[in-house]
């Protein structure tokens, strides 16, 4: 894989270290933050991700910040306004639908909200808005709320993993909601359980089986390119770092835009140690 390694890599990993199974506390996540910016391999890492309850602790932070919004679509416009009052930058907002028996009338919401923050001038039309669909079998309330998100030209955001077993999607349920965003050209990043590059059993820790994020930038970009869903299922099950290596990318970021991770620093070993780094 030697096709524009820096624009593949620039941005892909959201610090979410305040967030589990990190859980560092905020100063000290901020700290860690902008000491990086010196370092080499910087610009692997994109936004800092919090929660718009901690906007008024990290006043003056010097940093692109991915807001994750703790309440219901009513709570999105003050968190962007008060990224403005503060000196901050927002790069992005986040928000998980929370009605199970309405995902589509939940996402309507969420729409109406955005626009009402951007008609207000308290959210920049150009700040992308990720809508966390459940981490569920697609059916047709997810798809419904999907085209919802696609209507308003907002973006996706998929959970693949957490503390338990359950909050890991399988292979085949990663690759429909994968399908299920490119059918609608609509960008997703990820959050949770993607630490590592390549497919993998976190034993001796909790015997979880994590995904990727090397796979997932291989399968997205198969998807795109037409292959059947099984291939893609193969791709995200695979743990074989060198054949994901020597795969083509060009052009998978315009789709997968990030993950947010709790280490920074697991990823940049494993891009190193697969030889995509330096």
């Amino acid at each position: 894989m030697q096709t524009s390694l820096e624009t593949v890599w620039s941005g892909l990993v959201d610090d979410a270290a305040i967030f589990p199974p990190g859980d560092a506390p905020l100063h000290d996540a901020t700290a860690v933050y902008a000491a990086r910016r010196a370092e080499a391999r910087s610009d692997l890492v994109g936004t800092f991700v919090l929660r718009d309850t901690d906007l008024p602790l990290v006043r003056g932070f010097d940093a692109p910040l991915s807001v994750v919004i703790t309440g219901g679509a009513g709570q999105v416009e003050g968190p962007a306004g008060l990224c403005t009052k503060l000196g901050l930058q927002l790069a992005g907002i986040e928000i998980a639908l929370r009605d199970p028996d309405d995902l589509a009338g939940n996402a309507r919401r969420v729409v109406a909200a955005v626009e009402a923050a951007r008609n207000g001038g308290s959210l920049d039309p150009e700040t992308p808005v990720y809508v966390e669909l459940p981490a569920v079998s697609i059916g047709p309330s997810w798809l419904a709320a999907a085209d919802e998100v696609a209507a308003a030209d907002l973006r996706l955001k998929f959970r693949t993993g957490g503390l338990t077993a359950d909050a890991f999607p399988d292979a085949a349920t990663l690759t429909s909601w994968i399908d299920a965003a490119l059918d609608r050209q609509l960008p997703f990043k990820c959050t949770a359980g993607l630490h590592r590059a390549v497919r993998h059993t976190d034993d001796p820790g909790t015997g979880f089986e994590h995904h990727g994020f090397l796979n997932v930038l291989v399968a997205t970009q198969l998807a795109f390119g037409g292959a059947a869903s099984a291939d893609v299922v193969d791709v995200l099950q695979s743990r074989d770092g060198a054949a994901l290596s020597a795969a083509d990318l060009d052009g998978a970021r315009r789709w997968f835009t990030s993950f947010g991770s709790c280490s920074v620093d697991e990823p940049l070993a494993d891009l190193r140690a697969l030889g995509l780094l330096s």
